[in-house]
């Protein structure tokens, strides 16, 4: 704590990031330019930048921002999700710096944007779902030109910026579906996908899919920058006739990660919704837990059930560990006499020691099991809960978003490690870890000087890692200690 605690207060704040193309810093006064600027050059003012006009689309589930002359969707705000936004960068846009689209017309649920000049006219455009989260483009080439015309159209799909907020930076990353399998790369690589079925970026609660109609499709992962990779499609090269056209129609997904929302569009998308290396065990977890929302109509109730839940199923394994403790406790006696005995001689003690264990059949791993099939319950559930969309603005008791810490008080001024926010419940976690080990040592007898210390440092290790974490994690967790507790409680007393 001493470490951390200085740690904060030597080091130096992290500056702000500065927009490079706006701001420019001066060279020192005493550094020599390095290039001399003539007369005629001074004269000249710079040529202002002309900005990018943006065309604003609303529908009844969210707002896109179009950057008329790519005809790109730059961000998404959503209405239903507290306005959170989804950046693009370039979304749908065509890979071909010569295009310079305007937008032609507009309807409720339709937008089209063409690009004319002499060899060809390009016309995008858009068809959006009232009730789902869809959008179908529709992309035709003209060529009116009299000779033949080559077209790929590579298509981008977004930009996956990691300078942005790093709390929804970190949960960025791509899926790319081939006709053999599903790939989940690694976001910071340069990768191709041959056979493309579809394509899709995400961050933390969002994600657009992208998928062509017809075609040979490549996919495409390329890093541009140590903060950017940029994620693109691209066909086969065609010849286009004087006068002839083509079309391509792309079907896509533009909404929040809600598995039963793209299940219902198109269920080979939901592997976008992808949770790491217990994957499966998550996608259980969030099911199991939108069905017991469904019952109570609270995320916080739902997930209080939850934990209850687990706990019964790993009740017979607690149960177990618990007769596994107390075997152990009965034995200590023997054991420290057999310390003394052999205390010159460590492998005849461990011998001997085995052979103790064997003879009264105890199992000395036994009490680690229920913790060693926590684990991967507490790592799925990590990564569903963080990633649940649902669990947004949802509110339960004094805490108003599930998806946040509960910050039941902030202080004006911030506070060395915790900050200005002022979490209950990992403080109240820590308590009842700490009555828990408590009992706990109570019960078998001993109270040593290690495990003293490890009454104080256990339960603020915990609270100090789940501090921030969202408080549908923490809650899950400290329902969980207080289980633990009563049990405790209940195995006390019949002792």
């Amino acid at each position: 704590m001493a470490v951390l605690l200085g740690w904060s207060l030597l080091v130096p704040k992290q500056q702000p990031i500065v927009n490079k193309e706006v701001i420019t810093s001066s060279p020192p006064a005493d550094q020599a330019l390095p290039k001399l600027i003539s007369p005629q050059q001074a004269e000249t003012p710079a040529k202002p930048i002309k900005p990018e006009s943006i065309i604003k689309f609303r529908t009844p589930e969210f707002e896109i921002s179009f950057l008329e002359s790519r005809a790109a969707i730059k961000e998404v705000v959503f209405h239903k999700f507290q306005s959170d936004v989804f950046v693009l960068g370039h979304g749908f846009e065509l890979a071909d710096e010569s295009l310079n689209f305007r937008k032609e017309s507009q309807s409720p649920d339709q937008i089209t944007f063409v690009h004319a000049d002499k060899d060809k006219v390009i016309t995008k455009k858009f068809d959006f779902s009232k009730s789902k989260y869809t959008i179908g483009l529709q992309v035709n080439v003209l060529n009116r030109s009299s000779a033949d015309l080559k077209i790929s159209l590579p298509l981008l799909v977004g930009t996956l910026d990691f300078s942005l907020d790093p709390k929804n930076s970190t949960y960025q990353d791509l899926a790319a579906a081939t006709t053999e399998k599903i790939f989940h790369p690694n976001s910071k690589k340069n990768n191709t996908f041959s056979n493309l079925k579809f394509i899709s970026i995400r961050d933390r609660y969002f994600c657009f899919i992208v998928q062509p109609e017809k075609g040979e499709y490549t996919g495409f992962e390329k890093v541009l920058t140590k903060q950017e990779t940029q994620v693109s499609l691209e066909g086969k090269e065609v010849t286009l006739k004087p006068n002839a056209q083509i079309g391509h129609f792309y079907a896509s997904y533009l909404g929040p990660q809600v598995f039963k929302e793209i299940k219902s569009i198109n269920p080979d998308w939901t592997a976008v919704m992808y949770f790491g290396t217990f994957d499966f065990i998550a996608q259980l977890l969030l099911q199991f837990l939108e069905f017991l929302h469904s019952m109570v109509h609270n995320w916080g109730l739902a997930i209080v059930l939850l934990s209850l839940s687990i706990y019964l199923v790993l009740f017979p394994l607690s149960i177990k560990q618990m007769r596994s403790m107390k075997e152990m406790q009965a034995l200590q006696p023997r054991i420290e006499a057999l310390r003394k005995e052999h205390k010159d001689n460590p492998q005849k003690l461990n011998k001997e020691i085995m052979q103790l264990y064997k003879e009264h059949k105890v199992n000395p791993l036994g009490g680690c099991l229920p913790m060693l099939l926590q684990i991967p319950v507490f790592f799925a559930l990590y990564q569903a809960l963080i990633r649940s969309v649902a669990l947004k603005g949802a509110n339960f008791l004094w805490i108003k978003d599930l998806s946040e810490p509960d910050r039941l008080f902030v202080l004006p001024n911030s506070l060395p490690l915790i900050g200005k926010d002022i979490n209950i419940l990992p403080l109240l976690m820590m308590i009842g870890m700490f009555f828990q080990q408590k009992l706990t040592m109570k019960s078998s007898g001993q109270a040593n000087e290690q495990q003293k210390i490890m009454l104080i440092i256990f339960p603020l290790m915990f609270g100090f890692i789940f501090y921030n974490m969202p408080s549908g994690l923490v809650l899950y967790w400290f329902i969980n200690s207080v289980l633990m507790l009563v049990q405790q409680l209940r195995t006390n007393a019949k002792s």
